[in-house]
């Protein structure tokens, strides 16, 4: 700042009140001192504004996958909801790995974010208590935790596999079987297998039939390979739940690859309503969550608990409900 000062001929105050903008000076020496920061390529440390203030000016959201479409949409609701508010989103991703959401939640906590949105709802205890002692707003997202740690804004995924089990059920579907990973390290995949298994034991429906392959998330490669193994055990199946469209996808190319009929053969169904669900041929049968809109809600309810935050209040933990369906199409 004392270079931009010496370059544009006036004081480090008045460099300070012309980056801070709207400060008292005049449109000439405010367009003397933008010039001097160009051309030193300046930008202004906020670390000492920070202390004074507690205000950094950004906050944190962690998700499992960057080349996820649904977290990427997530993503950018988030962003939406913040854009004209002067925060910044500093966007982290755990590979679906408890472990590695501690550590970012540590390093992350460290540059003193005004508020953290965190996918999913099961931690590492570490993980729960740094969130808890932070003194900022904190939202789980995508699930409905048993404990939240504050804020929630998510749905059952065990409600919406349940509910897509009912559906393949009023369609005449009797042997229905369950693609998933090999760990529970995606928790909203366990959770989709639990919904499976309970609707299973609700319907009365041959039990078992549940592959588990490859590790979370589960790519269109395994997703083939998971639905040949399920037909190779259980020949009468007549129809996959996969646990993500990626996976849906992948087995039914692996059905047109082993000349399957889909569904005259086996009924293929998915989760997330992916754009290569409702391109594919057959359209795949899904779980529809907008995910863009989990992001915009979360944001929303992070930019009330700040600005509750900034006046020295805190506003009660909230819990939002978010929406699914079942969007039936040609697989099934």
């Amino acid at each position: 700042m004392a270079d931009v000062a010496e370059l544009a001929g006036v004081s480090t105050m008045t460099v300070s009140r012309a980056l801070k903008k709207g400060g008292p000076i005049s449109e000439k020496t405010r367009r003397k001192i933008m010039n001097a920061v160009d051309e030193l390529g300046y930008v202004l440390d906020q670390t000492a504004g920070t202390l004074s203030s507690k205000r950094s000016g950004f906050v944190v959201a962690l998700v499992p996958s960057i080349n996820s479409s649904n977290f990427a949409d997530t993503a950018r609701g988030i962003t939406e909801a913040i854009e004209n508010t002067g925060l910044q989103l500093l966007l982290g991703y755990t590979d679906y790995l408890i472990e590695k959401e501690e550590r970012l939640v540590e390093s992350m906590l460290t540059r003193r974010p005004e508020g953290i949105i965190v996918t999913g709802g099961r931690h590492a205890d570490r993980t729960r208590r740094l969130l808890s002692a932070a003194g900022i707003p904190v939202i789980e997202t995508w699930d409905i935790p048993d404990n939240p740690i504050e804020h929630v804004v998510g749905f059952s995924n065990a409600a919406a596999t349940n509910a897509l089990v009912h559906h393949l059920y009023g369609l005449g579907y009797r042997n229905i079987g369950f693609v998933g990973g090999t760990s529970n390290r995606d928790t909203r995949g366990a959770d989709r297998r639990l919904g499976y298994a309970q609707a299973i034991e609700q319907l009365g429906l041959p039990r078992g039939r549940v592959i588990s392959f490859g590790k979370p998330p589960i790519s269109m490669e395994q997703g083939g390979e998971a639905i040949a193994h399920l037909m190779s055990q259980w020949p009468d199946v007549d129809a996959a739940v996969c646990v993500s469209d990626l996976s849906a996808f992948g087995a039914l190319m692996e059905c047109h690859r082993r000349g399957w009929a889909v569904p005259g053969r086996i009924a293929i169904a998915g989760f997330g309503d992916f754009e290569v669900a409702r391109c594919s041929f057959p359209r795949i049968t899904t779980i529809s969550v907008d995910a863009f809109e989990i992001g915009r809600a979360a944001g929303d309810l992070l930019l009330n608990a700040i600005e509750a935050s900034r006046e020295g209040r805190r506003i009660p933990p909230e819990l939002m409900l978010m929406p699914f369906k079942v969007i039936q199409r040609e697989s099934t």
